[in-house]
């Protein structure tokens, strides 16, 4: 097995887990405003 991943370039197998990575990082940060916000607008007087 370790045969096999070394026959695949380290750049090109990092770039798309780290980009994949980034986007699903900036997702559940906007969700997470999202709740803040909607949460704090809900509760407000």
């Amino acid at each position: 097995m370790r045969e096999s991943d070394n026959n695949f370039p380290v750049t090109n197998d990092g770039t798309p887990k780290f980009g994949r990575l980034l986007i699903v990082l900036f997702f559940a940060v906007m969700l997470i405003v999202l709740i803040t916000v909607a949460t704090e607008a809900y509760y407000s007087p």
